[in-house]
């Protein structure tokens, strides 16, 4: 049960880590102070084995118009991908997800829309940014090395997944006894080498929304996602704002699902989050609102 005491204990054992700051973040042309503002990550999928049936596009003009739709909501950028990175839905080709990213991406960023491609395929990727994008969702790390260097290039901003394998599409296991230390070594790790080979602009996203072998029910998956979320502050030693794909927990929410990414952005604004990646647009956009509306102070 989530409590006022278990957060209060938990602002305890980390209290250090709650108040330390994290640079801006570049959305398309604004730099963006997420603690003040806090930034909607719109979900555009264009696989249909994509879990979420509602961010699912059937076609260009369908993906084009889901967008577009979702900015007109409050969204401050569109993530794009090509594959679903369910671990049961069929590979898309490279060249297959580069015809079918390539013309949103360029739509949308001649509306002046901020796009982010989401992918761990370096020639993915680089299409994305040829595009248009200026937003790279790097799911994979064996390909960081021609990843930073392109978004580099492209001075992008590289959200940076966290993951122990090869890709996201890769099965791991999820760090059971202490996920924040472990997400917190990794990427630092790759901070400095993204750093190093000239990328400036880095969001961190601890990954709760991928698949893992050791979190088979949906009883523990989401206990563990909730875990990270409310932890996720412990992240902000790294100097960096944070991105979290909310989960949409189905077997917890049932009928009322499309409220549960609403649900977990309270947990996740609590817990330092800034950028919020969403199938929900205008649900987690009022909420966060609410959230910074309101006070409780006496």
């Amino acid at each position: 049960m989530i409590t006022l005491k278990t957060l209060a204990e938990l602002a305890e054992r980390y209290g250090a880590d709650l108040d330390r700051p994290v640079t801006p973040v570049r959305i398309g042309t604004q730099m963006v102070d997420t603690d003040r503002d806090p930034v909607v990550m719109a979900t555009v999928n264009l696989s249909r084995d994509s879990s979420y049936r509602e961010s699912v596009a059937v076609s260009t003009e369908s993906a084009i118009r889901k967008a577009r739709v979702a900015t007109a909501q409050g969204a401050h950028c569109v993530d794009i991908g090509a594959e679903s990175t369910w671990e049961g839905a069929e590979r898309i080709s490279i060249s297959r997800q580069i015809d079918g990213l390539a013309p949103v991406v360029k739509a949308l960023a001649a509306d002046g829309i901020a796009v982010s491609v989401e992918s761990y395929h370096p020639e993915v990727i680089e299409a994305g940014l040829d595009a248009g994008a200026r937003i790279v969702n790097h799911t994979g790390a064996a390909n960081d090395e021609a990843v930073f260097a392109l978004s580099a290039r492209h001075d992008a901003t590289v959200v940076l997944c966290h993951g122990t394998t090869a890709n996201v599409r890769v099965d791991a296991d999820a760090q059971l006894d202490d996920p924040l230390r472990e997400m917190y070594d990794l990427l630092s790790t790759r901070v400095a080498r993204a750093r190093e080979a000239g990328v400036t602009q880095i969001v961190l996203d601890p990954g709760i929304g991928f698949y893992y072998a050791n979190l088979p029910d949906a009883a523990t998956r989401i206990d563990y996602q909730a875990r990270v979320l409310a932890e996720t502050f412990r992240l902000r030693g790294l100097g960096l704002p944070i991105c979290h794909a909310l989960p949409h927990a189905f077997d917890l929410f049932e009928d009322e699902f499309r409220t549960a990414e609403g649900f977990f952005t309270v947990i996740a604004r609590l817990g330092g989050t800034g950028v919020f990646r969403t199938h929900e647009v205008p649900r987690v956009v009022a909420v966060l609102r609410a959230m910074g509306a309101l006070s409780l102070d006496a």
